[in-house]
């Protein structure tokens, strides 16, 4: 190996510490501004608790999205350094933009444009099966968040449910969820990830009954029947104190599940240097990301937070907790199919699907339309972009 591929790998590693802090001081942030808001938890704290439970996620979850990034993305070509770092610079210059611009530049849409357009300069063919597997996700999330969280404020709404109830029945149902989260640390015989409820039913035999895991269901209503106790204890006490500790756990599973979806867009484009070329386990790469999460958590946060707080704060306590309900659960449905996910499109459409409830949407027709239109912006622009600079860096230094 020459001195000329350890520069490109300082490079490339360097540009993917940088993507992944940014995803830690901006993407992460928005599932604890509701209990900010709330005066539930301080800004200092929710931005150490983002850290430690984003940087948790990635190590533990981040491992199906990276390698969509770096090696599902195009057919018939390997992903230099040199291109995964001209990718990487790419998907992080469009979230500057969006950052200093305050317009909304998903980090998903960014990254997979960038590494489409660098695969396809490298000579790579197109791989079109999981460009409709990932469309089809994106296209299908605004309708799926929106009427989760339209559903979940229209129950929070409902004056023949008391919130003594419809709270617990919420946390209950967010537990139920947890005890089939997919971690690393939890090994499984037919893949490479297992889950609480998977783990504790193989201790017990997991007996099943026309192929239904009978201990796998029953671990599911434990973990749900125990949420459902601790909410409602809380709620009985408090309506509001519930509400308030329904709004943090949600925030922390959440930072967590970000985590675990948001790290791959910084890894992946490193997928087949650390693998292939070095050798090494993919545990490394993952830390690597989870360590510039929890670096851009801890120092650019609390800014954020303070700015998105106020907005969730306008929203009130229950539309947060029905835009960020389905935030849960559509990202980790995308972390088991291992599609990366916009939290911008998760959580917009969740806000959107929640003031429909309410009668109207609290978000204007015109911020709809530039959201919308920055995202297709971002998509394409990103393509081009990074088509462009691999072949204009690969010609400037003779290297690919």
């Amino acid at each position: 190996m020459t001195v000329v591929f350890w520069i490109l790998v300082a490079f490339a590693t360097g540009s993917s510490i940088f993507m992944a802090w940014s995803l830690g001081a901006n993407s992460n942030s928005p599932p604890f501004a509701p209990a900010i808001g709330a005066n539930a938890v301080s800004t200092m704290r929710a931005a150490f608790l983002i850290g430690i439970l984003a940087a948790a996620g990635a190590l533990t979850q981040g491992g199906a999205i990276s390698e969509t990034v770096g090696a599902n993305l195009i057919d018939g070509v390997a992903i230099t350094p040199l291109a995964a770092a001209a990718g990487l610079l790419v998907a992080a210059g469009f979230m500057s933009f969006g950052v200093y611009s305050g317009y909304p530049v998903p980090a998903a849409f960014a990254t997979t444009g960038a590494m489409v357009g660098v695969g396809l300069s490298l000579g790579g063919d197109p791989a079109f099966e999981t460009y409709q597997r990932i469309g089809t996700f994106w296209l299908l999330v605004p309708p799926t968040s929106g009427g989760l969280a339209y559903v979940t404020a229209k129950l929070l709404r409902r004056e023949d449910v008391p919130e003594t109830v419809s709270i617990p029945l919420l946390a209950a149902i967010v537990a139920g969820i947890l005890a089939n989260v997919r971690l690393g640390i939890i090994p499984h015989p037919d893949r490479a990830q297992g889950s609480v409820a998977e783990a504790l039913a193989r201790l017990v035999g997991d007996p099943s009954v026309f192929g239904v895991d009978i201990a796998v269901g029953l671990v599911t209503l434990a973990f749900a029947a125990l949420g459902f106790r601790a909410i409602r204890r809380r709620t009985q006490r408090s309506v509001e104190a519930g509400v308030r500790t329904l709004l943090v756990a949600l925030g922390s599973v959440v930072a967590f599940s970000s985590g675990g979806s948001q790290v791959g867009l910084a890894t992946g484009p490193l997928e087949n240097l650390y693998g292939v070329e070095l050798g090494l386990p993919g545990i490394v790469l993952l830390a690597i990301g989870a360590t510039g999460i929890l670096a851009g958590a801890w120092m650019g946060a609390p800014r954020l937070l303070q700015a998105t707080s106020r907005e969730y704060a306008q929203l009130g306590l229950r539309r947060s907790i029905a835009a960020l309900v389905p935030g849960f659960i559509i990202a980790q449905l995308a972390i088991t199919l291992g599609i990366p996910i916009s939290f911008n499109n998760i959580i917009i459409s969740g806000v959107i699907g929640g003031g429909l409830a309410a009668g109207s949407a609290g978000v204007s027709r015109r911020k709809i339309g530039v959201t919308l239109g920055f995202w297709v912006i971002t998509l394409v622009g990103s393509i081009a972009i990074g088509f462009g600079l691999y072949r204009g860096l690969s010609t400037l230094l003779g290297v690919q």
